[in-house]
């Protein structure tokens, strides 16, 4: 029964994914939003949400105290590692594989201005959050409030940043949004774009499915994971965030196959910079006496160290001037077989 389950929600996350790329295009197309708005920015925070809510209910929603903010922290630290390794591998495979089918050649076509701007503010801010951990005190908590404040101040620029950039001359074309049907029978007619609030209706209803598939997928997998006995730190490092990055696996697979690699990219960079601004800050705000590197929690503020490894690889090129190419993207696989052999072997003593 476990295993139908998880397939519908599996199911339930592509079917919404595919809904909620249509319309943040969409919904780009209509406020005339540039690339790095609609990417980084609004398809971050919408497919962030479902990876977001597990870190948020264990440190705000949880009685179980320091046990369930570890388990909380222990996310937070798991999704900018996962973005960072997992999902960027899984980019790289859809770009081998349009490759293959003479589709296209292993270059990513990414704006790299776009590009520059998420991985500068991601290590900007996830360096400021892990440098929190590692150099401030337990006591006084004080301090990690004013290092949330900051996060929070240097994640509005960068959104404002994304926003105040120029939209593309050139623009593609889109396909029909899904929900089109859903328009009077003359609107159709008239062969015009669709309205804007049935284009936020089909987002919203996107997001919802995400967040809903993504939810129960990692019940699901939460429940296989202590049947067979797996440790709540390999679950909250490991395990559900994988489930919880599928939105941004599927969507960057979508726009891959689109050609639309600004957008792939930068749902993923995106996603990192808001996962290492926002959630961070729920850590230090609400668990501050958690967030912190000591003996007990070296495994899970290890993956971040992890993270800025693969992230420095793969688009180590491109800083220097050369061409993102597929094949670096893959390179954030062996980082997360790295990272992964290193929890079991420390699990396992």
């Amino acid at each position: 029964m476990d295993l139908v389950v998880l397939a519908a929600s599996f199911a339930i996350i592509l079917g919404g994914a595919a809904l909620f790329t249509n319309g943040v295009e969409w919904f780009g197309r209509k406020l005339d939003l540039a690339e790095g708005a609609v990417g980084s920015v609004l398809a971050a925070v919408g497919t962030a949400l479902p990876e977001t809510m597990i870190p948020v209910v264990a440190i705000l929603f949880s009685r179980g105290g320091a046990a369930t903010e570890a388990v909380g922290v222990g996310a937070i630290l798991g999704a900018p590692f996962m973005l960072g390794t997992l999902a960027l591998f899984v980019a790289g495979l859809a770009v081998a594989w349009r490759a293959r089918r003479g589709r296209a050649g292993d270059v990513v076509r990414v704006d790299r201005r776009v590009l520059g701007v998420d991985v500068r503010a991601f290590v900007l801010s996830y360096g400021i959050a892990i440098g929190a951990a590692v150099v401030l005190p337990v006591e006084p908590t004080w301090p990690k409030l004013v290092v949330a404040a900051v996060l929070l101040v240097l994640y509005g620029r960068y959104v404002k940043g994304h926003f105040d950039a120029d939209a593309a001359e050139a623009e593609e074309e889109l396909g029909p949004l899904h929900f089109h049907r859903l328009e009077r029978r003359h609107v159709r007619a008239s062969g015009g774009p669709p309205r804007l609030r049935l284009v936020a209706l089909q987002a919203v209803a996107g997001v919802a499915l995400i967040v809903v598939g993504a939810t129960v997928f990692v019940g699901v997998v939460s429940d296989l994971s202590r049947t067979l006995g797996v440790s709540e730190v390999l679950l909250a490092l490991v395990i559900a965030p994988i489930a919880t990055e599928l939105p941004e696996g599927f969507n960057s697979l979508i726009w891959v196959r689109q050609r639309k690699d600004t957008l792939a990219i930068g749902n993923i960079t995106g996603a990192m910079v808001f996962q290492s601004a926002i959630p961070t800050s729920v850590a230090l705000v609400f668990a501050p006496r958690s967030w912190v590197a000591e003996p007990g929690t070296y495994l899970a503020f290890a993956s971040a160290a992890i993270a800025f490894l693969s992230i420095a690889v793969v688009f180590g090129q491109v800083a220097r001037g050369g061409a993102l190419r597929g094949r670096w993207l893959l390179v954030g696989g062996i980082f997360y077989v790295a990272y992964l052999a290193i929890v079991l072997a420390t699990l396992g003593g």
